[in-house]
């Protein structure tokens, strides 16, 4: 048949296919970032009612009282949130700083310290005060709760002691120091002072938690205590640190706390411990630990106090603002928990989203057909090698000593050689699933690798990468620039390494749901070794699977697994960037396509379409709630057990097929290679590599020298 133009028409609406609601939905649940949006929406609907109900509330002036008014706040919710994403809880945060603000003022209004002197002595009392904490969760093991429940005991009776003997000193003494009323009344940049030093300690608490050891190890403890300890973490020193830590961020609230209201009484931080627990678990800090942010505890943080500054403006009876954050914190901990149990299972739910995906007409196949399709048995007296030594030999290649390589399933490439092919040994261990494979030109096998991307092996056996990533499309959720299931690929008469990458959404043991979900998650990628650098060339491809580059160089064969036909991608010449269709109408599932020694193209069918699959893929549906109801090994799926190779030319037409109807020797066929008047079989689920004899074939033709050359040239 002719080539048809795949215009831009037909691609836009492979772009439509590419999404939908569900899709979008299941990307966007997968997103961490996604999950403060619904705190963020409702801290500015908070924001934004106060503003209508509040005379001046969005005014500069009265942002800069509330940010100078929420600073000291956000410390100690800070505190609350390095606590619990370490697994446990610090109650005992609004005791804590109430004592350093009792601190700071006698240190300086008694004692006479000076500034520097001040803060130094505070922030080592809230250290101290955080290490009794740690030292009992840390290494005595006793309960996060329990402990800080009584600390808080302990420290609020002790402050209502200390304040009733020293209010009236810290009322009748004054501190002329300039430097402590900046900290209490200045701006920096026209931000509180106080605020400005939260931003800071922000960044950096998010540098630390997001890009540190310390916070990779703090959150694996969260996660799991007693898997961070046979990973080696020192649980008990991480856990001292971290309860230190939150008493040194108590301590600088309380510092900012007692320069801008040179006082201190019995409500000095009453209650803070339950806002800020509230406050970070609302902003998305997990109560069972092992996941959060500085900026998700801020979100709440912030969340709290307009809801509670609002209230009171609005002339609200504090008991009723107590009950509303009383309401919140119990519906946020039953969210936390809800949605920790469930998120994965909401996001299985929606995530396979089957598309509508009308295939083109099936030829026939029976033998009285008199078609090049018609089923025949030229596959059942193939020659078995390594016959049960195999595990799946997806790809299949020879070299120029004649050996014969498969890429397994085990991870391997294993090699037969010998005059009967009779000696098996292991060439090299990439890992991963080996799919198709190809030599470069200093006889490099280039494999592409489900899971872990494009990766060679030398000579000699030693494995080396040649690219896991491509760049990143701009427009998508997902970072799609990992390649997740590189499967066959070729190189090109100058050197570039073009591969398919056959779904950005799912992985080497569930890929089949990409051709059950019917949309075009594939790309075409080509990787230059020049530049070293990998490109996306063709995004929204169903199931790009066989990779050939044309015989004569100027364009790639790309085979559509999930749409059973074949494309021609041109590389070179006046129609250069243009993606043709090649072969239309195909009986089965199009797996790898490799060169014939006449100038022609050998095809594998990987498995058989029935009019009852063809069916399914018009009705998604359908399809969904197969996925969702019936056991895989039940699902509809394509005749696997029927092998069979095609032969096609330049133009896409059909001259001959090769079959086991049986399936009995060569089931599942995805890959075929000529070599010296022998046509090589490899199967994804065969337990041989096998071999036909082909009698009109070129007997000195071998693959490498068709690329190559018959000489090993020099690479320049």
């Amino acid at each position: 048949m002719s080539a048809t133009t795949w215009d831009a028409t037909r691609f836009s609406k492979r772009l439509r296919a590419s999404y939908s609601p569900r899709l979008l939905l299941s990307e966007l649940l997968l997103k961490q970032w996604f999950e403060p949006v619904i705190p963020f929406t409702i801290m500015l609907g908070l924001f934004g009612y106060f503003a209508v109900s509040i005379h001046d509330y969005a005014t500069f002036p009265n942002i800069q009282s509330l940010m100078r008014l929420y600073a000291e706040f956000g410390f100690v919710a800070l505190g609350m949130a390095f606590s619990l994403i370490s697994g446990g809880i610090d109650l005992s945060v609004g005791a804590l700083f109430a004592v350093c603000n009792f601190a700071t003022l006698f240190f300086l209004l008694v004692l006479g310290w000076p500034i520097a002197g001040v803060i130094a002595a505070t922030v080592a009392v809230g250290a101290v005060l955080g290490g009794i904490n740690g030292v009992l969760i840390g290494y005595l093991k006793a309960r996060p709760f329990l402990t800080t429940l009584v600390t808080l005991i302990i420290l609020r009776a002790s402050v209502n002691l200390l304040n009733e003997r020293y209010a009236t000193v810290f009322a009748t003494n004054t501190s002329d120091s300039t430097v402590w009323d900046f900290l209490g009344e200045g701006f920096v940049l026209g931000i509180p002072v106080n605020a400005a030093a939260l931003f800071v300690t922000l960044l950096i608490g998010h540098v630390f938690l997001s890009r540190s050891r310390y916070g990779w190890h703090l959150t694996a403890i969260g996660a799991s205590r007693k898997a961070a300890r046979h990973a080696g973490i020192p649980v008990e020193r991480m856990l001292f640190a971290t309860y230190v830590l939150s008493g040194v961020l108590c301590a600088i609230g309380g510092i900012f706390y007692a320069a801008r209201q040179s006082s201190t009484d019995s409500t000095t931080g009453v209650g803070w411990e339950f806002q800020a627990l509230t406050a970070v678990v609302l902003g998305g800090v997990s109560l069972a630990g092992g996941k959060g942010t500085v900026w998700r505890a801020m979100i709440g943080g912030i969340i709290v106090f307009l809801l509670t500054n609002g209230l009171v403006r609005l002339g609200i009876a504090g008991y009723f603002t107590s009950a509303v954050i009383g309401i919140i914190l119990l519906a946020a901990v039953c969210a936390d928990v809800k949605w920790s149990k469930n998120r994965g299972k909401a996001v299985q739910k929606i995530y396979v989203n089957p598309a509508r995906l009308p295939l083109s007409p099936a030829p026939s196949l029976r033998r009285e057909s008199g078609t090049p399709f018609a089923q025949n048995d030229r596959l059942l007296a193939a020659e078995a090698i390594g016959l049960d030594q195999v595990e799946g030999p997806e790809d299949v290649l020879i070299d120029r000593q004649d050996r014969v390589y498969g890429s397994t399933r085990d991870g391997n490439i294993i090699r037969f050689s010998g005059p009967d092919l009779t000696r098996r040994e292991v060439f090299a261990h990439i890992g991963g699933r080996p799919l198709g494979m190809q030599w470069d030109r200093e006889e490099n096998l280039i494999v592409a690798v489900a899971g872990m991307g494009v990766y060679g092996i030398r000579p000699d056996g030693q494995v080396f990468k040649v690219t896991d990533e491509t760049n990143r499309t701009w427009y998508k959720l997902n970072d799609d620039s990992r390649l997740r299931m590189a499967d066959d690929l070729d190189i090109g008469p100058d050197g570039r390494i073009w591969f398919s990458d056959c779904t950005t959404r799912y992985e080497m043991t569930t890929n089949s749901l990409d051709i059950i979900e019917g949309r075009p998650n594939g790309r075409l990628v080509v990787y230059d070794p020049a530049t070293r650098k990998t490109t996306t060339v063709i995004n929204h491809f169903h199931f790009p699977n066989g990779i050939c580059v044309a015989h004569d160089g100027m364009s790639v064969l790309i085979g559509s697994t999930s749409l059973c036909q074949v494309f021609r991608y041109w590389i070179e010449g006046p129609n250069k960037g243009r993606l043709d269709l090649l072969i239309e109408h195909l009986p089965g599932f199009v797996d790898n396509i490799n060169r014939a020694s006449d100038g022609t193209y050998w095809l594998a069918l990987v498995g058989i379409r029935t009019p009852a699959f063809d069916l399914a893929m018009r009705k998604p549906d359908f399809r969904l709630r197969m996925v969702k109801q019936v056991p895989i090994d039940e699902w509809l799926a394509p005749g696997l057990n029927h092998g069979c190779v095609l032969k096609f030319d330049e133009t896409g037409r059909i001259l001959e097929s090769f079959w086991d109807p049986t399936g009995v020797n060569h089931s599942t066929l995805t890959s075929m290679r000529e070599h010296r008047g022998y046509l090589y079989l490899g199967g994804l689920e065969n337990n041989r590599i096998g071999r036909i004899r082909l009698p009109d074939a070129d007997p000195d033709w071998t693959g490498y020298d068709a690329y190559w050359g018959n000489k090993r040239r020099d690479r320049h």
